[in-house]
Protein backbone atom coordinates (compact mmCIF):
# COMPACT_ATOMS: atom_id res chain seq x y z
CA UNK A 1 0.00 0.00 0.00
CA UNK A 2 1.69 3.76 -1.02
CA UNK A 3 2.56 5.72 1.69
CA UNK A 4 -0.12 8.84 2.43
CA UNK A 5 1.24 11.74 1.17
CA UNK A 6 2.89 14.56 3.68
CA UNK A 7 1.06 17.61 3.61
CA UNK A 8 2.09 20.14 1.85
CA UNK A 9 3.26 23.05 3.59
CA UNK A 10 1.12 26.66 3.09
CA UNK A 11 2.24 30.04 2.27
CA UNK A 12 2.17 30.95 5.81
CA UNK A 13 4.80 27.67 6.71
CA UNK A 14 6.82 29.08 3.70
CA UNK A 15 7.33 32.88 5.01
CA UNK A 16 7.58 31.99 8.25
CA UNK A 17 10.60 29.59 7.56
CA UNK A 18 12.36 31.88 5.14
CA UNK A 19 12.44 34.88 7.89
CA UNK A 20 13.78 32.02 10.37
CA UNK A 21 16.17 30.91 8.05
CA UNK A 22 17.50 34.61 7.37
CA UNK A 23 17.46 35.64 10.91
CA UNK A 24 19.96 31.92 10.94
CA UNK A 25 22.08 32.96 8.56
CA UNK A 26 22.23 36.58 10.10
CA UNK A 27 23.62 35.22 13.51
CA UNK A 28 25.35 32.48 12.38
CA UNK A 29 27.64 34.36 10.26
CA UNK A 30 28.69 36.42 13.59
CA UNK A 31 31.19 34.70 15.99
CA UNK A 32 29.80 32.63 18.61
CA UNK A 33 30.16 34.98 21.52
CA UNK A 34 28.28 37.54 20.02
CA UNK A 35 25.70 35.60 17.57
CA UNK A 36 24.29 34.42 20.98
CA UNK A 37 23.59 37.98 22.42
CA UNK A 38 22.49 39.31 19.02
CA UNK A 39 19.90 36.03 18.72
CA UNK A 40 18.60 37.14 21.76
CA UNK A 41 18.18 41.10 20.98
CA UNK A 42 16.49 40.09 17.46
CA UNK A 43 14.01 37.54 19.08
CA UNK A 44 13.56 39.93 22.27
CA UNK A 45 13.16 43.74 20.13
CA UNK A 46 11.48 42.56 17.04
CA UNK A 47 9.89 38.93 16.88
CA UNK A 48 8.71 39.00 20.48
CA UNK A 49 6.25 42.19 19.62
CA UNK A 50 4.87 40.49 16.12
CA UNK A 51 4.25 37.12 17.66
CA UNK A 52 2.29 38.78 20.44
CA UNK A 53 5.00 36.71 23.20
CA UNK A 54 4.89 40.52 24.94
CA UNK A 55 0.95 40.52 25.81
CA UNK A 56 1.32 37.00 26.91
CA UNK A 57 4.08 37.19 29.04
CA UNK A 58 2.45 40.12 30.82
CA UNK A 59 -0.67 38.17 31.25
CA UNK A 60 0.67 35.13 32.59
CA UNK A 61 2.77 37.19 35.22
CA UNK A 62 -0.72 38.94 36.14
CA UNK A 63 -2.39 35.77 36.80
CA UNK A 64 0.33 34.09 38.85
CA UNK A 65 2.44 36.92 40.06
CA UNK A 66 0.14 39.50 40.20
CA UNK A 67 2.11 41.62 42.80
CA UNK A 68 5.27 41.68 41.02
CA UNK A 69 6.60 45.74 40.48
CA UNK A 70 5.88 47.05 37.39
CA UNK A 71 9.18 47.41 36.59
CA UNK A 72 9.85 43.51 37.00
CA UNK A 73 6.81 42.77 34.50
CA UNK A 74 8.57 45.05 32.07
CA UNK A 75 12.29 43.41 32.32
CA UNK A 76 10.85 40.39 32.23
CA UNK A 77 9.22 41.24 29.31
CA UNK A 78 12.60 41.89 27.53
CA UNK A 79 14.63 39.60 28.90
CA UNK A 80 12.24 36.44 28.44
CA UNK A 81 12.48 36.61 24.83
CA UNK A 82 15.96 37.34 24.60
CA UNK A 83 16.60 34.07 27.14
CA UNK A 84 14.12 32.39 24.06
CA UNK A 85 16.09 33.84 20.99
CA UNK A 86 20.05 32.64 22.87
CA UNK A 87 18.60 29.34 23.25
CA UNK A 88 17.56 29.05 19.60
CA UNK A 89 20.88 29.73 18.29
CA UNK A 90 22.43 27.73 20.66
CA UNK A 91 20.52 24.95 19.81
CA UNK A 92 21.44 25.71 15.88
CA UNK A 93 25.18 26.21 16.57
CA UNK A 94 26.12 22.60 16.17
CA UNK A 95 30.06 22.36 17.43
CA UNK A 96 30.54 25.57 18.66
CA UNK A 97 27.47 25.12 21.41
CA UNK A 98 29.22 21.49 22.48
CA UNK A 99 32.20 23.02 22.82
CA UNK A 100 30.75 25.25 25.47
CA UNK A 101 29.08 22.92 27.30
CA UNK A 102 30.23 19.03 26.81
CA UNK A 103 32.74 19.42 29.74
CA UNK A 104 30.84 21.44 32.14
CA UNK A 105 30.33 19.74 35.53
CA UNK A 106 27.18 18.35 36.82
CA UNK A 107 26.34 19.94 40.44
CA UNK A 108 24.03 19.19 43.47
CA UNK A 109 21.99 16.74 45.21
CA UNK A 110 21.31 14.65 42.11
CA UNK A 111 24.48 14.40 40.45
CA UNK A 112 25.96 11.17 42.08
CA UNK A 113 22.90 10.01 41.62
CA UNK A 114 22.87 10.09 37.92
CA UNK A 115 26.29 8.74 38.02
CA UNK A 116 25.41 5.36 40.02
CA UNK A 117 22.89 4.96 37.49
CA UNK A 118 25.27 5.51 34.62
CA UNK A 119 27.72 2.83 36.12
CA UNK A 120 24.87 0.24 36.60
CA UNK A 121 22.85 0.93 33.81
CA UNK A 122 19.77 1.42 35.34
CA UNK A 123 16.56 3.74 33.41
CA UNK A 124 16.90 7.33 34.50
CA UNK A 125 14.10 10.04 33.52
CA UNK A 126 15.42 13.94 33.54
CA UNK A 127 12.80 15.99 34.30
CA UNK A 128 12.74 19.47 32.87
CA UNK A 129 10.96 22.24 31.74
CA UNK A 130 11.29 25.06 28.94
CA UNK A 131 13.81 26.93 31.10
CA UNK A 132 17.62 28.34 30.31
CA UNK A 133 18.57 26.16 27.68
CA UNK A 134 17.07 22.93 27.93
CA UNK A 135 19.25 20.90 26.00
CA UNK A 136 22.42 21.38 27.72
CA UNK A 137 22.08 18.51 30.31
CA UNK A 138 21.78 16.59 27.59
CA UNK A 139 24.65 17.65 25.40
CA UNK A 140 26.75 17.25 28.23
CA UNK A 141 25.95 14.08 29.83
CA UNK A 142 26.03 12.29 25.70
CA UNK A 143 29.70 14.32 25.57
CA UNK A 144 30.72 12.23 28.81
CA UNK A 145 29.08 8.87 27.43
CA UNK A 146 25.76 8.58 29.25
CA UNK A 147 22.87 7.21 27.09
CA UNK A 148 20.63 10.20 26.76
CA UNK A 149 17.54 10.32 24.72
CA UNK A 150 14.34 12.50 24.36
CA UNK A 151 10.88 12.81 23.42
CA UNK A 152 10.14 15.73 21.48
CA UNK A 153 7.01 17.31 20.12
CA UNK A 154 6.87 17.60 16.28
CA UNK A 155 6.58 21.44 14.89
CA UNK A 156 3.39 21.95 13.14
CA UNK A 157 5.20 23.79 10.20
CA UNK A 158 6.50 20.90 8.60
CA UNK A 159 9.69 23.03 6.96
CA UNK A 160 10.72 24.24 10.52
CA UNK A 161 10.29 21.42 11.91
CA UNK A 162 12.67 19.38 9.27
CA UNK A 163 15.65 21.91 10.38
CA UNK A 164 14.79 21.73 14.08
CA UNK A 165 15.54 18.19 14.09
CA UNK A 166 18.55 17.64 12.49
CA UNK A 167 19.57 21.02 15.06
CA UNK A 168 18.92 18.94 18.10
CA UNK A 169 19.73 15.54 16.14
CA UNK A 170 23.56 17.16 16.44
CA UNK A 171 23.60 17.42 19.54
CA UNK A 172 22.63 13.55 20.46
CA UNK A 173 20.37 11.19 20.10
CA UNK A 174 17.88 9.17 20.05
CA UNK A 175 14.91 11.19 19.24
CA UNK A 176 11.94 9.75 20.14
CA UNK A 177 8.80 12.02 18.20
CA UNK A 178 4.98 12.18 20.39
CA UNK A 179 3.14 9.14 18.70
CA UNK A 180 2.50 6.06 18.86
CA UNK A 181 5.89 4.74 17.03
CA UNK A 182 8.11 7.32 19.19
CA UNK A 183 6.17 5.98 22.34
CA UNK A 184 7.26 2.49 21.56
CA UNK A 185 11.01 3.03 20.69
CA UNK A 186 11.05 5.45 23.86
CA UNK A 187 10.21 2.39 26.14
CA UNK A 188 12.40 0.35 24.99
CA UNK A 189 14.68 2.53 25.24
CA UNK A 190 14.51 3.11 29.35
CA UNK A 191 13.70 -0.74 29.74
CA UNK A 192 17.80 -1.45 28.19
CA UNK A 193 18.51 1.08 31.04
CA UNK A 194 18.86 4.61 29.25
CA UNK A 195 18.23 8.20 30.20
CA UNK A 196 15.45 9.73 28.70
CA UNK A 197 14.62 13.64 28.98
CA UNK A 198 10.97 15.03 29.44
CA UNK A 199 9.83 18.57 28.62
CA UNK A 200 7.05 18.40 31.68
CA UNK A 201 5.65 22.06 31.26
CA UNK A 202 3.39 22.11 29.01
CA UNK A 203 -0.43 22.16 29.14
CA UNK A 204 -1.98 18.54 28.84
CA UNK A 205 -5.59 18.53 28.48
CA UNK A 206 -6.11 15.33 29.93
CA UNK A 207 -3.04 15.32 32.28
CA UNK A 208 -3.05 15.79 36.00
CA UNK A 209 -5.02 18.71 37.61
CA UNK A 210 -1.32 19.33 39.48
CA UNK A 211 -0.26 23.09 40.39
CA UNK A 212 1.99 25.02 39.09
CA UNK A 213 2.96 29.07 40.55
CA UNK A 214 -0.11 28.27 42.74
CA UNK A 215 -2.82 27.92 40.03
CA UNK A 216 -3.73 24.95 38.54
CA UNK A 217 -2.07 23.82 35.81
CA UNK A 218 -2.59 20.52 33.62
CA UNK A 219 0.55 17.94 33.31
CA UNK A 220 1.01 14.62 31.81
CA UNK A 221 1.39 12.25 34.40
CA UNK A 222 4.17 10.45 31.91
CA UNK A 223 7.07 10.66 33.40
CA UNK A 224 5.99 9.22 36.88
CA UNK A 225 4.29 6.54 34.99
CA UNK A 226 7.21 5.04 33.36
CA UNK A 227 9.22 5.95 36.41
CA UNK A 228 6.69 3.40 38.59
CA UNK A 229 6.21 0.84 35.79
CA UNK A 230 9.70 0.01 34.67
CA UNK A 231 12.05 1.29 37.48
CA UNK A 232 13.54 4.27 36.55
CA UNK A 233 14.39 7.14 38.80
CA UNK A 234 13.24 10.71 38.15
CA UNK A 235 16.26 13.36 38.74
CA UNK A 236 15.24 17.02 37.76
CA UNK A 237 17.61 18.76 35.76
CA UNK A 238 18.15 22.37 34.22
CA UNK A 239 20.77 24.30 32.30
CA UNK A 240 20.80 27.33 34.17
CA UNK A 241 22.20 30.61 32.02
CA UNK A 242 24.70 32.26 33.94
CA UNK A 243 25.02 36.12 33.95
CA UNK A 244 27.07 36.62 31.27
CA UNK A 245 24.25 35.32 29.27
CA UNK A 246 26.28 32.22 27.54
CA UNK A 247 27.72 30.14 30.09
CA UNK A 248 25.92 27.77 31.92
CA UNK A 249 25.55 25.61 34.86
CA UNK A 250 24.24 21.91 35.04
CA UNK A 251 21.77 21.47 38.16
CA UNK A 252 21.04 18.15 39.10
CA UNK A 253 17.87 18.17 42.28
CA UNK A 254 17.82 15.10 44.50
CA UNK A 255 15.62 12.30 42.47
CA UNK A 256 11.57 12.42 43.21
CA UNK A 257 10.69 9.98 45.68
CA UNK A 258 8.30 7.30 44.81
CA UNK A 259 4.86 7.04 45.64
CA UNK A 260 1.93 7.92 43.09
CA UNK A 261 1.65 9.64 39.96
CA UNK A 262 -0.03 12.43 40.53
CA UNK A 263 2.05 13.14 43.98
CA UNK A 264 5.47 12.71 41.84
CA UNK A 265 4.36 15.07 39.03
CA UNK A 266 4.01 17.64 41.72
CA UNK A 267 6.87 17.32 42.70
CA UNK A 268 8.42 18.05 39.04
CA UNK A 269 6.26 20.60 38.85
CA UNK A 270 7.40 21.87 42.19
CA UNK A 271 11.31 21.71 41.16
CA UNK A 272 10.51 23.32 38.17
CA UNK A 273 8.69 26.48 40.17
CA UNK A 274 11.56 26.89 42.44
CA UNK A 275 14.12 27.62 39.84
CA UNK A 276 12.23 29.40 37.76
CA UNK A 277 11.35 31.95 40.86
CA UNK A 278 14.86 32.04 41.19
CA UNK A 279 15.91 32.88 37.66
CA UNK A 280 12.28 34.64 36.49
CA UNK A 281 13.90 35.48 32.70
CA UNK A 282 14.78 31.76 32.36
CA UNK A 283 11.73 30.34 32.23
CA UNK A 284 9.59 30.68 29.08
CA UNK A 285 6.49 32.85 30.05
CA UNK A 286 5.48 32.62 26.28
CA UNK A 287 3.65 29.22 27.15
CA UNK A 288 -0.04 29.13 27.67
CA UNK A 289 0.61 26.96 30.72
CA UNK A 290 -2.46 27.79 32.68
CA UNK A 291 -5.68 27.41 30.37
Amino acid sequence: MAEPEAAKPSLSDRLTDAAFRALLAVARALPYPVRVPVAGWIVSRLVAPLAGWRRRIRDNLALVCPDLPRAEVERLVRAVPDNVGRTMIELYSGEDFLARVRDLPVTGPGAEALAAAHRDGRPVILATGHFGNYDVARAALIARGYRVGALYRPMKNPLFNAHYLAAISAIGTPLFPRGKPGLAAMVRFLKSGGMLGLLMDQHMRHGAATTFFGHTAFTATSAADLALRYGAEIVPVYGVRRDDGIGFDIVAEAPVPRSDPETMTQAINDSLERVARAHMDQWFWIHRRWK
